[in-house]
């Protein structure tokens, strides 16, 4: 049988990759040159092949193992690894984001350096961290109006309602004078999304609460870390460290990955968590409808766009300095 180099397998950029697997009751194992995971029952073992070229992430849930030899493989095609409990939530680090990174310092220094070139000044990182808010809000537009499946669960961009709560938060953001009030206008913005979902879903009273087990919450907790899979690799992919955020502070573990997630969390996997829990969808179903989702609105390109133009821009105070 043919064997993949390393070479072959990094030819899909990881921008352009479609699949995240979450794997449960499995063995992932190495074999013949692929990565494959076997699945036991009473009568048959089966094996399913991993498409690890076209793979950002793999979360290992209950009951599963992993060999030496398929993590060697994994590495070598840049894919990030993660355990995690069932249902793809929490990542095992208590509730803080944790992975296993692929070894590889043959990255991109470029923006490691730019993000360290504006990252210890305190003005210019509140800069970058309104940046991130603004296109935040725009993604949430962008998506919104194009997704047809969306409107028809009655998510419309100008809607009173929500074209109010996404327009007072866009026009404050540049008056933010500290990333804690931009943070508290942020998260009340949050809140004002989550009722216009619940309305719009007949979930009237809904609470956000990590802990609650009602469906709402628990797609939402099981969305977002799929999102937090996508940031860790894009910020990994470009070298960039979890620990110099812009808006979750400097002591809280795998920080910019929260940042960069929360790019894209809002615009698809806050509608479509209340839209799924009230079709009383499965997490199997709501984690695959997620991941279309993903792929069709281009999350992880826009997340690598972001982080690069941030990354790399000349902030006005240079250029006013230097002349």
């Amino acid at each position: 049988m043919e064997q993949l180099s390393p070479t072959t397998l990094k030819s899909i950029l990881h921008s352009k990759r479609a699949n995240i697997y979450y794997l449960e009751h499995c063995r992932v194992m190495q074999k013949d040159g692929r990565v494959l995971y076997l699945t036991e029952s009473k009568d048959s073992n089966l094996f399913w092949n991993i498409p690890i070229a076209n793979t950002t992430v793999i979360m290992l849930g209950t009951g599963t193992s992993i060999t030496q030899a398929a993590m060697r493989m994994l590495a070598s095609a840049g894919v990030l690894v993660g355990f995690c409990g069932g249902g793809s939530t929490p990542l095992f680090s208590g509730s803080e984001v944790e992975w296993l990174t692929p070894q590889s310092e043959y990255r991109p220094t470029e923006y490691m350096q730019g993000w360290m070139s504006f990252w210890f000044d305190e003005q210019k990182r509140l800069q970058v961290a309104k940046q991130f808010q603004i296109s935040r809000v725009e993604f949430i537009k962008r998506v919104w109006t194009k997704d047809k499946e969306l409107q028809a669960e009655g998510f419309y961009i100008d809607d009173q309602d929500i074209e109010r709560a996404l327009n007072n938060f866009s026009g404050k953001i540049m008056t933010m004078s500290s990333v804690g009030e931009l943070l508290l206008a942020e998260a009340a913005t949050t809140k004002l999304l989550y009722k216009i979902a619940a309305t719009r879903c007949g979930s009237q009273g809904f609470t956000r609460d990590h802990e609650q087990s009602d469906l709402a919450n628990q797609f939402l907790n099981h969305g977002n870390y799929l999102a937090y899979g996508l940031a860790a690799t894009c910020l990994w992919v470009l070298g960039i460290s979890h620990s110099f955020a812009v808006m979750h502070g400097k002591t809280r573990r795998g920080a910019l990955v929260f940042d960069i997630a929360d790019l894209i969390k809002d615009a698809i996997v806050l509608p479509w968590a209340f839209v799924c829990a009230n079709e009383k969808m499965s997490e199997q179903e709501f984690r695959q409808q997620i991941l279309q989702k993903f792929t069709e609105h281009k999350a992880l390109d826009f997340m690598f766009d972001q982080v690069k133009e941030k990354a790399l821009q000349k902030f006005v105070a240079d250029s006013e300095n230097e002349s």
